[in-house]
């Protein structure tokens, strides 16, 4: 590496990745505005009460305020990109050697030597690999640890790990359910008489969220609570037994023709890329585009869906509750190409995700999602511009001649159609509203316990970026070139003709990630600073482009016979385009769609800061645009019937 950092001139300012969550529970410790607290009281999906660990004075915290605690510098997080394959099937290799024994509370030593002999490795080696991957929940946990990789490690010795997993088992998992408070405090006790050094009450606290809820359930009493909820019923989807255990994904075209902002003409239909949770049929996250269905679209959605809502419901103006967010267990699938990326495979696997995918010729594991999205559709023919969902329907209605709605009159009744109505009205399929099954599913009643708050993930762009497309590359006087365009900055300085830790010979690679809407910036992961830059166009002049623009610029030079490319010419042939679709998008539908698609893109929305590029917020409206009695009451309850 070159290190000459302090020779540069300053670089734009980097932004720290992080996968750390907030963790919304009782005693857990979180801050806000420097002040530590303890929460005492989960009130709702908004606030909690907090306990000022100084002074000791209690206060309502809204939950969006909040950060997590930690008493020291957090770990450098490590792309995926920057890991080898042979790294990956190795953590996966471990973790398929560990997996029987991962929803073990207590893994007794029979148990470990018996998975050693059947595996033919050490037993020790099964414990730490258990004990690594219980810390996290992620396959990165599992990766081959080298020098020079930054990553935090559980230094707690095995004494004190005994003493809490002898509490967890005497103590915790009793009749008498005491409090995670009381377990941390015997944990300290115990330690305190045998003269060991103590784990921290943190360390305690993660060990008792890793403990399964079914061996919860069991140990605090409730046998016949857990074999209800963890036996699989007739007719239910496997597994999906409370919020956010399975989610489904689906993509549809909305049977509706939009008309772009300027010229109020038609340009066709929009794509609706769909997520919803299983158990209670809440949708969790969507993604709109007149793009087609692609790896961006799925990464858009689920990164929508595991982010919260409150600053999504402001860009669209939709006054409304929409409490959603956290990992989801498992992401079911159909076998599109879209979903089998090898990109969204191991954002999967380093958020902890069991990727599963629809088995072929059997559609009803599919059911839900599509439930969903034909109730959507349905809501969709009311409006202006409507196909219809069959060519009968269809018959003597011109949706082009009707069409009225653009994108984002269409995206606010959208989203006012899910949070207003569909989360709100009576599911036949549970025989509740999705909301009030996920108040439940979180918050419990007399009849069930909930799971709690799912935590919150600490930074929005880092779970973004994880989901977005990456490459490697190496960076040389210049900067660095991804498809024939150079990028550069002064971040990318200190690297340039980096050798290759392992072979020298060699230049070394860097991790790049790519918003292919949006290809005049890219996004540098520092390796030793552990952050990400914006690394914009080494030529500035050239403009803001999505990658399937300069896809149509490239093919024109070709078909003018141009053997070699160079910006300049990309710059002439985009303005060339640009200027053709200005002139033609009111005489052609195409055109309009062309420049509609192209100034979606340029708008930079993206689930991880939706209102960073908002020219203004309106205020919050009670009803859509295009008022169409979507809040008369007149709406069918019938959803889906599962």
């Amino acid at each position: 590496m070159n290190n000459h950092r302090g020779n540069t001139t300053e670089p734009n300012s980097g932004i720290a990745h992080t996968r750390q969550q907030l963790q919304i529970m009782v005693g857990e410790q979180v801050q806000k505005d420097g002040t530590v607290y303890r929460i005492s009281q989960v009130l709702d999906f908004e606030t909690v009460i907090g306990i000022a660990v100084e002074t000791g004075r209690s206060c309502p915290l809204r939950i969006g305020e909040l950060r997590p605690f930690h008493s020291g510098p957090a770990p450098l997080e490590q792309d995926m990109s920057e890991i080898g394959d042979a790294d990956w099937r190795e953590a996966e290799h471990r973790l398929s050697i560990i997996k029987p024994l991962v929803d073990r509370h207590t893994v007794g030593r029979d148990a470990a030597e018996e998975r050693a002999k059947q595996t033919g490795v050490d037993t020790a080696t099964i414990y730490r690999w258990l004990k690594r991957y219980k810390a996290t929940g992620s396959v990165l946990a599992l990766i081959p640890q080298k020098p020079g990789w930054k990553k935090g490690k559980s230094r707690i010795p095995a004494h004190a790990e005994e003493v809490i997993q002898e509490v967890i088992k005497d103590v915790y998992l009793t009749l008498q359910r005491p409090s995670a408070q009381k377990a941390v405090q015997e944990v300290m006790r115990r330690c305190h008489e045998r003269r060991i050094d103590p784990p921290s009450p943190g360390t305690v606290r993660a060990r008792l969220r890793d403990i399964p809820e079914r061996d919860r359930l069991r140990g605090h009493g409730f046998r016949e609570k857990a074999i209800n909820k963890f036996q699989p019923a007739a007719g239910k989807f496997p597994n999906a037994d409370y919020p956010l255990a399975v989610m489904q994904i689906d993509h549809t075209p909305a049977d509706i023709i939009l008309v772009d902002d300027v010229h109020r003409k038609p340009i066709g239909r929009p794509w609706i890329t769909l997520a919803m949770d299983v158990c209670t049929r809440m949708v969790t996250g969507y993604y709109l585009s007149f793009d087609p269905p692609s790896e961006t679209s799925v990464g858009m959605c689920v990164a929508h869906s595991m982010l919260p809502k409150d600053e999504w419901l402001l860009l669209h103006s939709v006054e409304a509750e929409w409490p959603v967010w956290g990992t989801p267990a498992t992401i079911h699938v159909d076998n599109g190409p879209d979903f089998r990326s090898e990109t969204f495979r191991r954002s999967c696997l380093a958020y902890g995700i069991n990727l599963e995918f629809r088995p072929v010729k059997q559609p009803r594991y599919g059911g839900h999602i599509e439930r969903v999205l034909g109730s959507l559709l349905k809501e969709i023919h009311n409006l202006p511009g409507t196909t219809f969902s069959s060519i009968k329907d269809k018959e003597g209605y011109d949706p082009e001649k009707h069409a009225a709605m653009t994108k984002s009159e269409f995206e606010e009744w959208l989203v006012t159609l899910i949070c207003k109505v569909y989360h709100q009205r009576l599911h036949s399929g549970i025989g509740m509203s999705p909301m009030r099954k996920w108040e439940i599913g979180v918050f419990g009643n007399v009849d069930m316990q909930g799971v709690g708050l799912a935590p919150r993930p600490a930074d929005r762009l880092s779970v973004l970026l994880d989901f977005l497309p990456s490459f490697q590359r190496t960076i040389q006087t210049f900067g660095v070139t991804i498809d024939g365009i150079n990028y550069y900055d002064e971040a990318l300085r200190p690297w340039i003709n980096a050798k290759d830790t392992d072979t020298p010979s060699k230049k070394r690679t860097f991790v790049f990630r790519r918003d292919p809407r949006d290809i005049s910036v890219i996004w540098f992961k520092d390796p030793e600073l552990g952050q990400y830059f914006r690394i914009p166009f080494a030529n500035l002049a050239l403009p803001s482009m999505s990658v399937w623009e300069y896809a149509q610029a490239k093919a024109r030079l070709r078909q003018e016979g141009r053997s070699s490319i160079n910006e300049s010419e990309i710059l002439r042939a985009i303005s060339e385009l640009r200027t053709h679709v200005e002139e033609s998008q009111a005489r052609t539908k195409r055109s309009r769609r062309q420049a509609q698609r192209r100034k979606e893109h340029e708008k930079k929305v993206t689930p991880a800061d939706p209102l960073l590029h908002a020219p203004s917020t309106a205020a919050p409206k009670e009803s859509p645009a295009q008022g169409d009695g979507l809040l008369s009451g007149d709406i069918d309850v019938n959803w889906d019937i599962a």
